[in-house]
């Protein structure tokens, strides 16, 4: 059992400590820990608004056997209620903080509140996968704990650029928009093979490609909110 907890919560204390160091300038740990903590206090929330907007779509314990209904599945019954929640709580968050004052903290906060989140679905998923918990661990750790980290760096990004550079509509509704898009995506490709194994055979290797893409994708905005801070007398992001 203690295996399959750290296997469960390894990924995401990595990924954690990863973005925490590339802060030039580190936040408290305090603060950190309390957005992780909120992620992982929406976590059961969220579940219960997922079975709901499920009972809604596809009925009582139903499921999508279409991969039209997967698709909606991916983009309003998770994607939705996950990175509006995990957008809800780092608004809370960042507007009582007294340390977000760097673009990149809104990458660091973003990333936290999300690994919270990961971390407790994580466990949950580990846990019930029987005799298959470690392969599940394994795939989750390269998969789905990364998406999860990709998405809050997506959703930090715009929040900084919203918040100290560009206070337009079409930013904030990035802050929103690009995470869905992006989580929706990386769902209905991977909840494909459960309507269609043929079609979920050729998507195992389109999410492999597609969460590659989202790394550097994500790898590039945190180098770019890098870049900000370093030339904090510049008024653009790069």
């Amino acid at each position: 059992m203690y295996l399959m907890i750290i296997a469960a919560v390894l990924p995401a204390v990595l990924l954690g400590l990863y973005i925490w160091r590339k802060d030039p300038h580190p936040e408290p740990v305090k603060w950190v820990l309390r957005a992780f903590f909120l992620g992982v206090g929406i976590c059961l929330p969220v579940a219960f608004l997922e079975n709901f907007i499920s009972t809604l779509l596809f009925g009582a314990g139903g499921e999508p056997v279409t991969l039209f209904g997967s698709t909606i599945q991916a983009f309003f019954v998770a994607a939705l209620p996950e990175e509006g929640a995990k957008l809800f709580v780092l608004w809370l968050l960042l507007r009582r903080c007294p340390h977000f004052d760097e673009h990149f903290d809104g990458i660091v906060y973003a990333v936290f509140i999300s690994l919270g989140f990961a971390t407790l679905e994580n466990v949950a998923y580990v846990m019930t996968s029987g005799e298959a918990w470690m392969a599940t661990a394994i795939m989750r750790a390269f998969l789905a704990v990364p998406g999860h980290y990709a998405f809050a760096i997506m959703m930090g990004y715009y929040y900084a650029v919203y918040h100290f550079v560009d206070h337009s509509k079409g930013i904030a509704a990035k802050m929103f928009l690009v995470p869905f898009l992006a989580h929706g995506v990386y769902d209905a490709i991977a909840m494909s093979g459960s309507v269609n194994p043929i079609a979920g055979s050729i998507c195992v290797l389109v999410l492999v490609y597609f969460c590659v893409k989202l790394q550097k994708e994500a790898s590039r905005k945190v180098q770019d909110l890098i870049a900000q801070n370093e030339n904090a007398g510049t008024d653009s992001i790069g």
